[in-house]
């Protein structure tokens, strides 16, 4: 694979990185073009990798004729988009154009209900992009969308589930929650600012079987939920993200739901920005000769998320909670992955958030290479087989975990355990 990757902030190391990391089993990336409008930023990971398969480039993520330049130049076969999601379309459709395949970590944004935004979804996250699967399909090429951990990994956990571990299912609940504590700092951002503050203010969806997608307030329900490799209890709210979105599409479940451990005092700080009007990404605003949206303006101001990586401790988990029914009897599973964020900085120099992020779409960009994933169109992770995907997890450092929580399948898997244990005694 030729791959062009477009964005060299965190994810964009992240993936440079572990693909570096992997020795043989990253061989499958023929030459990669680290591409990002800041040059030098480019070279500099460029540099960090010290890998002759790599190149630095600059790019304009908004112009389509900037990266047509770069696909033509490099016999690019493969587009990886690693910008926040304003660019999305652009990027897109450019790959489109350009007849190569595309991966993003997070879908085209959404638009509110101009009327209900509570109740009703408007454009949803993905709409622009589903909208053209047929034209993908039928110019045999491959997009996959939402490929990140969130949404991403967590699509192939409910996957897994749904072919292993359940006859029926119920509900797909993904579930993200961390300890995370950046010594010397009360409020800080761990991942891209500008994503944070879209996907957090958003109204959140879920999606029901016989009702359809709705909305509700952000950080709605809150409820608390308990994260394994020591994480413990933390409460959970509703955010607005792709899962819900995606696996409804594939996998036939009654509810599909996302919550996040936002803590209080950063909903507190995020409804404030939003009072403000500092949230706005379209409003624009005059700075000396230049115009800038508010968020943007937060962007530049505010800690970036690679300066506060360095010193943040603790761990983070996200994962899909799965309820159904196997053999009969209730079930419910969570399965997941969980990072450190100091190891993270060690091996890959970035933290664990996009550190996590970034390993889904390298082993999708691995299957996709090598011909394991192969389906023309415009799909989500959970289109595809589950089981190579899991398999690359511990191959490239971040193997995964499941937890039976307490149902009447585990009690009973228990009970069978307790008498054969009698019967070998």
């Amino acid at each position: 694979m030729r791959l062009l990757l477009i964005g060299a902030g965190g994810v964009g190391q992240s993936v440079s990185m572990i693909i570096k990391r992997a020795g043989e089993q990253g061989k499958w990336l023929e030459k990669m073009v680290v591409a990002d409008y800041n040059l030098d930023r480019a070279k500099e990971v460029v540099n960090l990798v010290n890998d002759k398969r790599y190149i630095a480039a600059q790019v304009d993520a908004s112009s389509s004729e900037s990266i047509k330049k770069l696909v033509k130049e490099h016999n690019i076969t493969f587009i990886m988009n690693a910008v926040e999601p304003s660019f999305n379309e652009t990027i897109f459709d450019t790959a489109f154009e350009a007849g190569v395949g595309y991966l993003d970590c997070a879908m085209t944004l959404s638009h509110r209900h101009p009327e209900k935004p509570y109740e009703l979804p408007g454009i949803k996250l993905g709409d622009y992009q589903f909208a053209k699967h047929a034209a993908w399909e039928a110019k045999g090429i491959t997009a996959v969308v939402g490929s990140g951990v969130e949404p991403g990994m967590a699509d192939v956990f409910a996957k897994y589930a749904s072919k292993y571990l359940f006859d029926e299912i119920d509900e797909v609940n993904v579930r993200d929650g961390d300890n995370y504590v950046i010594p010397g700092r009360d409020l800080a951002f761990g991942f891209s600012i500008w994503t944070t503050i879209e996907e957090c203010l958003n109204p959140p969806v879920i999606w029901e079987k016989g009702r359809g997608w709705f909305c509700t307030e952000p950080f709605s329900e809150p409820e608390i939920f308990s994260f394994p490799g020591g994480i413990g209890d933390v409460e959970v709210i509703n955010v607005e993200h792709e899962e819900v979105l995606l696996v409804p599409r594939v996998i036939d479940c009654n509810r599909v739901t996302f919550k996040y451990g936002v803590p209080r005092d950063f909903r507190v700080m995020l409804k404030n920005l939003e009072a403000l009007g500092m949230d706005s990404a379209t409003k624009k605003i005059k700075v000396g000769g230049t115009e800038i949206s508010p968020r943007d303006f937060l962007v530049k101001v505010a800690p970036s998320p690679l300066e506060t990586a360095t010193i943040m401790v603790g761990q983070g988990c996200a994962g899909t909670w799965v309820t159904g029914k196997k053999d009969g009897l209730n079930r419910s599973v969570y399965l997941y992955q969980v990072v450190d964020n100091q190891t993270c900085i060690k091996k890959y120099g970035t933290n664990s958030v996009v550190a996590q992020t970034a390993v889904g779409p390298v082993i999708m960009l691995e299957l996709i290479a090598t011909g394991v994933w192969s389906l023309p169109g415009v799909h989500g992770p959970e289109s595809f087989d589950p089981d190579p995907f899991v398999k690359r997890l511990a191959a490239y450092e971040f193997p995964a975990g499941l937890m039976e929580k307490d149902s009447e399948y585990q009690r009973k898997i228990q009970e069978k355990s307790i008498l054969a244990t009698m019967a070998t005694a």
